[in-house]
């Protein structure tokens, strides 16, 4: 008890601190302006690897290196996956002078040497932060360090940062995401900024000139359903950012949170429609596997050319849900050009005879159209009308609608 209340004290301790250290900072409104543009550095949502989902704090340079490896190996990299992200635990303390130093024991080699390593396979490297005293793992936060942590990122080469929101007392999201925004902006390097706030205050509302892609919900949990502690189930963070559409643009992204598929908790045909789904939202693909040991399923969904592509289309307008009957629904996406792409989506636990019309797409009923099925590869040419087909338990029909001259 004695060892939780001296835990408890300390963090009261720090995050006051802190919260005082950002409030010098943030007094006037100039401060919080961003001199800089936003660069653009996300025109579509990006894709990688993130090692939060499998691996927690377990993670070390032996890891990320294996993981850049299987990135290359597996076709993740052609597919267009490039971000390698280190989560939280990467951090062990402050040097004397305040700067941010690695756990020696798990990176011995530093973090620019596996920037480095990451860099020399084509791909690019990233790192985790908080905007509090300390991290959610309890690692030294960012909180009054911003703009001295992000030279020291700049330094390294790390080309992305996800920025937590654990300990940040009664810090303001807005302040504490454009004080960070400045900060890279002013560290003579481009990084993409992933704000991970968990949706609290609506970020899609106030952070497209702050950041690249802002989470909008708590946690993902690997499972198809449900809650746990502060996780969610897939369907849940679904729900929760079906609404959220108008909020998404090219450079700026919802995110759902990182993917679980291959991670054990649901099934083969659940993971293609976590998938499918997510690529609907026009969210960031970040894989949260263990990429060195990824079975054939696994790779065939998260390496699905098609699916993929929908999910980077240039227009970069987010799908929405445009009809739900009991445990049916459907979302239908436009994209660049005049197609459109729709996911036939059956919660239940029975197979269901589905099919979406062209009105409910906006296009004329007797328009003649190529309906691709992104899962079978199947294509069917000069269909009018209508299209749909049986949709398996917990499953998805994901189509492309491309118009016929």
């Amino acid at each position: 008890m004695t060892s939780t209340w001296l835990r408890q004290t300390l963090l009261a301790v720090l995050t006051g601190a802190a919260a005082m250290a950002v409030q010098a900072q943030t007094i006037g409104h100039e401060t919080l302006k961003l001199d800089a543009p936003k660069p653009k550095l996300a025109p579509t949502p990006p894709m990688g690897w993130n090692s939060w989902n499998k691996f927690k704090c377990d993670v070390s340079e032996k890891l990320i290196r294996e993981q850049a490896d299987a990135m290359v190996s597996s076709g993740m990299k052609a597919a267009g996956y490039q971000y390698i992200v280190i989560d939280d635990c990467w951090q062990k303390s402050r040097d004397a002078d305040g700067n941010i130093q690695a756990d020696p024991e798990r990176f011995p080699s530093g973090i620019r040497a596996l920037a480095d390593y990451v860099h020399s396979k084509g791909l690019k490297f990233g790192l985790y932060s908080d905007a509090g005293a300390l991290t959610c793992g309890g690692r030294p936060g960012s909180a009054g360090h911003e703009f001295q942590d992000a030279r020291q990122y700049a330094k390294w080469g790390v080309d992305y940062l996800k920025y937590d929101w654990c300990y940040t007392g009664p810090r303001n999201p807005e302040a504490a995401y454009t004080i960070m925004a400045k900060a890279l902006r002013e560290s003579g390097r481009d990084i993409v900024f992933s704000i991970c706030e968990w949706g609290n205050s609506r970020p899609g509302r106030w952070a497209h000139p702050v950041g690249h892609l802002w989470r909008t919900t708590g946690d993902i949990w690997d499972a198809w359903k449900g809650k746990k502690e502060w996780s969610h189930g897939m369907l849940d963070i679904l729900d929760m950012n079906a609404d959220l559409w108008s909020e998404a643009a090219p450079n700026g992204w919802n995110d759902p949170d990182m993917l679980e598929v291959g991670n054990g908790g649901m099934t083969t045909t659940e993971y293609e429609s976590h998938f499918s789904l997510w690529a609907m939202l026009a969210a960031p693909l970040i894989a949260g596997n263990d990429l060195s040991k990824m079975d054939e399923a696994t790779r065939r969904i998260l390496t699905n050319a098609e699916v993929i592509r929908v999910d980077q289309d240039p227009l970069g307008r987010q799908g929405r849900r445009i009809w739900r009957q009991g445990d049916l629904e459907i979302w239908v996406r436009t994209l660049q050009g005049g197609d459109r792409a729709a996911v036939l989506f059956n919660r239940g636990q029975k197979p269901a005879d589905m099919k979406v019309s062209w009105e409910q797409m906006d296009l004329p009923a007797k328009l003649r159209a190529e309906v691709h099925d992104l899962w079978s590869g199947t294509k069917t040419r000069g269909v009018a009308g209508e299209f749909g087909g049986r949709v398996q338990p917990h499953g998805v029909l994901m189509l492309r609608i491309t118009p016929m001259p």
